[in-house]
């Protein structure tokens, strides 16, 4: 496959760097086998458990690349983020780990527990009037007034070197993958992972109710939808990413969606198979491989992105 036409902003070396840049700091998570999911697939099946990374979710290495990259005086006048949860609590406690303060925005109806594990890292979080309209709008004045950096959630270099770690370690570990699997929300992860495992097929997956990145896809241009009502709140962005879109439509095989009943479903049975703690964002991938939504012929590694769930959902 060919370079992306933004190859000069970012490309593999930028990902090997931010993977020894933010080595000292995050987990190399195990890919494991799933004898499960390969006896249904009929090909090897193996799950990058991003779900046991700090933080609980991959959203921490993006978040750390782009905070070692700030000088000292931005250091001092402190983050600004905007996330409905993961990317809020990766920003939250890399900024603890580096002494940095941090705030972040997240929508009022944002899952409680990923509030709670914000402000228990440290971060000051803020929530009245805020909705996934209006997060980056909100971020962005508490910047003006303080002079605090913003760490954006996905459509920003640093971020998408930091994500394309995840893809970096699963090629190193495991060179015959011929195919990936990522979610996909604003495209951090998955415009990441294409850079690092190209020349192999990586697909992305969305819930069918925020389906905007397959819109996209279909289209060629950027699709905007409203907040989209998905158990899946990681995958709950209303459009990708500039930079995360110029990469996706070169690089990515495909894009395609499920629906929630089918996700919920499939994460009941990816828990109780695997006995891995995963939040409906995370299973997406495994959704869309059981559902035949993606086939795939040859050894496929699944991204399980994160495991903050909201234990409500299983009652």
């Amino acid at each position: 496959m060919s370079s992306p036409n933004i190859s000069s902003a970012i490309d593999l070396a930028d990902i090997r760097a931010a993977a020894a840049r933010i080595r000292p700091y995050i987990h190399r998570t195990p890919l494991l086998g799933s004898r499960s999911l390969s006896d249904r697939l009929g090909v090897e099946v193996r799950l990058k458990c991003e779900n046991l990374q700090r933080a609980g979710s991959f959203k921490i290495r993006g978040a750390m690349n782009a905070l070692l990259q700030l000088d000292e005086t931005q250091r001092r006048r402190g983050v600004v983020a905007f996330s409905s949860g993961n990317h809020a609590q990766g920003v939250a406690l890399a900024a603890r780990l580096l002494g940095v303060q941090a705030t972040i925005v997240m929508p009022e109806n944002s899952v409680q527990t990923k509030v709670e594990a914000t402000r228990a890292y440290g971060a000051e979080v803020v929530q009245g009037g805020v909705t996934a309209a209006t997060r980056d709008t909100v971020a962005r004045e508490i910047a003006e007034r303080t002079g605090a950096a913003v760490v954006p959630p996905f459509d920003d270099e640093r971020i998408i070197a930091g994500a394309g770690t995840v893809g970096l370690e699963i090629v190193e570990e495991w060179p015959e993958v011929s195919a990936l699997v990522t979610p996909l929300g604003g495209g951090g992860l998955l415009s990441g992972t294409a850079l690092s495992a190209a020349g192999r097929d990586v697909y992305g997956v969305e819930p069918a109710a925020g389906n905007d990145g397959e819109q996209s896809f279909r289209s060629g241009r950027i699709v905007s939808i409203d907040p989209p009502k998905t158990i899946a709140d990681g995958a709950r962005t209303l459009s990708i990413g500039n930079r995360n879109f110029a990469i996706i439509r070169e690089l990515v095989r495909d894009v395609v969606s499920v629906d929630d009943d089918i996700l919920l479903d499939t994460l009941k049975w990816a828990m109780y198979r695997t006995k891995l703690v995963i939040e409906p964002t995370a299973a997406l991938g495994i959704a869309a491989l059981v559902s035949g939504k993606i086939k795939v012929s040859g050894p496929v590694a699944v991204i399980v992105s994160g495991g903050n769930l909201d234990f409500g959902l299983l009652c």
